[in-house]
């Protein structure tokens, strides 16, 4: 039998941090380590968009914040990807046994940064080709 009685659910809402504190996981502990690349160059030349190598178990919101509040400056779109480890083969002596090894996985994000925003990572490539131009 169906009683009419109803019951409520009581509902807590979690409380809200201010919006203008950052997260001290994300802002200290999430290492970034640009890829420095011929094609890492072009991206971020051609499309505002710079790689990073980061940890395997970060996502693309925690890494969106973190260069946000590392380098001050605007994200405007974030994509991972998942780079699996190659297999390393060595070899003793000959003919002999060889060893297997995996490199371990790893995985990068392409940060894509609001048009006006710069990073310092290719400075130096960047002050190199200045006086080529004045000559």
């Amino acid at each position: 039998m169906n009683s009419p009685v109803k019951i409520k659910k009581s509902v807590k809402k979690a409380a809200e941090a201010p919006a203008d504190k950052k997260s001290p996981v994300v802002t200290k502990h999430l290492v970034l380590k640009p890829r420095i690349s011929e094609k890492g160059y072009a991206q971020s030349e051609l499309h505002n968009t710079y790689i990073f190598d980061i940890p395997t178990d970060s996502n693309k919101f925690d890494v969106g914040k973190a260069v946000a509040s590392q380098f001050d400056v605007t994200v405007t779109g974030v994509r991972v990807a998942a780079v699996p480890g190659k297999t390393i083969r060595a070899y003793r002596q000959r003919g002999r046994k060889s060893i297997s090894a995996q490199r371990s996985d790893t995985k990068k994000a392409y940060v894509t940064l609001k048009a006006g925003d710069k990073l310092p990572i290719f400075a130096a490539v960047e002050d190199a080709e200045v006086p080529k131009e004045t000559k």
